[in-house]
């Protein structure tokens, strides 16, 4: 595609000029009886790679990679076996003009583009797009044209597309072979344990806790001024954080098979608001910004999420990193922008981290994950000795 201009009167007229193309790889695809060769997939991999890099190199990703988008050249002519690449409707730079560094991170769960079968996991979880992202969708693409479906077809939703992605496992079929694993492993539940730097103070933990010991651990813990800081459940049983440095005079517990009435005991924010869902609520949470609110806490049961939200929270700015594991790449990028780990919760099949910079900064800004198969109770002993407490804690999906 060329776009040229020509100049009559000092008023410019643009033309948009198009190459005339041949089929799609799709069309070569369906027209072949839904599958192609082993020889013929590489060759279109090799020219395909070849293609992404020249783009990248511009500074540009395509965003929509995908069998539709790779056109061969005009019936009959010498480039009828060349492959070209179409569609940039979707194109974004990956690398900022002046400087040549990557675009600045973000995520934004609410927020999708590209294709939903051929999309990258980055892409359903609103990431920032990158190179790597065409790289996948070119995986997916090749790995469809090799084996006429990939393993998510069939699913509806943009959510389930990527929940499925997020974990999947591929068989390899081999008539000579038993079946073997393209990807090994399942998908882990961990504990994930976030810590903060503090002045050396008071803190206890109890785990494994049935229903019936709540009130006897809590009870023991007040007694001693000690207050809730963090809970958590596994298999049915009770975690609990409880330390000296809450600043609370005072608490109270329900223990319930459902959430909260509205009706619950007042707080030290001036207004809460809160949702419970079967999806982490990320649109809601992205209006109630906008009014002034804050994530002061969350948790999950099952799949569902329950997220409270607060005013006068004491902070300026807050974002989430949601993914199908552990997100390690994004918590660090955004711990470089100065946010810090303020909530925490995750499912089976996600982990959502609430990062937020305070109004007023502490004095030490260190704070440590761990993510751990038992609960960490040696490793927590470990940070105290290094003035580093247990700020959150939650157990849920972390590997893939």
């Amino acid at each position: 595609m060329a776009l040229k201009y020509i100049v009559t009167s000092h008023v410019y007229t643009f033309l948009q000029i198009m190459d005339m193309l041949g089929p799609s790889l799709w069309d070569v695809w369906n027209n072949n009886s839904h599958s192609m060769s082993v020889e013929m997939v590489a060759c279109i991999a090799i020219e395909a790679i070849s293609i992404l890099e020249k783009m990248h190199s511009k500074g540009y990703i395509h965003g929509d990679v995908k069998p539709e988008n790779f056109l061969l050249g005009p019936l009959g002519t010498p480039e009828e076996k060349k492959l070209f690449l179409v569609d940039l409707g979707l194109a974004t730079r990956w690398k900022e003009p002046g400087t040549g560094e990557h675009v600045e991170y973000d995520q934004r769960p609410d927020v999708f583009r590209g294709t939903v079968r051929y999309a990258s996991v980055h892409a359903h979880l609103g990431r920032i797009g990158s190179r790597r992202d065409d790289l996948e969708s070119l995986a997916y693409t090749l790995v469809f044209l090799l084996r006429g479906r990939l393993p998510w077809q069939g699913y509806q939703l943009i959510y389930q597309v990527g929940q499925k992605r997020g974990r999947f496992m591929m068989e390899e079929d081999d008539d000579e072979q038993p079946k073997k694993k393209i990807r090994m492993g399942m998908p882990a539940t961990q504990w994930i344990s976030v810590y903060n730097a503090r002045r050396p103070m008071k803190q206890r933990y109890h785990y494994n806790v049935a229903d019936s010991r709540l009130a006897q651990h809590i009870s023991k813990g007040n007694e001693d001024g000690l207050f809730i800081s963090s809970v958590a459940s596994c298999s049915n049983l009770w975690a609990l954080i409880m330390d000296a440095g809450t600043g609370f005079t005072s608490q109270v517990y329900k223990l319930s098979p459902y959430f909260l009435h509205k009706g619950s005991p007042g707080t030290q924010y001036a207004q809460q608001s809160y949702k419970v869902s079967d999806s982490f609520p990320y649109k809601w949470i992205n209006k109630k910004w906008k009014e002034g609110f804050y994530v002061t806490a969350m948790a999950t049961a099952g799949s569902r999420w329950a997220v409270v939200m607060s005013r006068n929270a004491g902070f300026i700015e807050q974002v989430v990193e949601l993914d199908f594991l552990y997100p390690s790449e994004g918590i660090h990028r955004r711990w470089d922008n100065g946010f810090r780990i303020t909530a925490t919760a995750a499912t089976w099949d996600q982990a959502a981290f609430i990062l937020s910079i305070p109004k007023r900064k502490p004095a030490d800004e260190t704070q440590e994950t761990l993510r751990t198969s038992a609960f960490p109770s040696q490793h927590v002993k470990e940070k105290w000795a290094k003035n580093l407490y247990l700020a959150s804690i939650c157990y849920g999906r972390t590997v893939s």
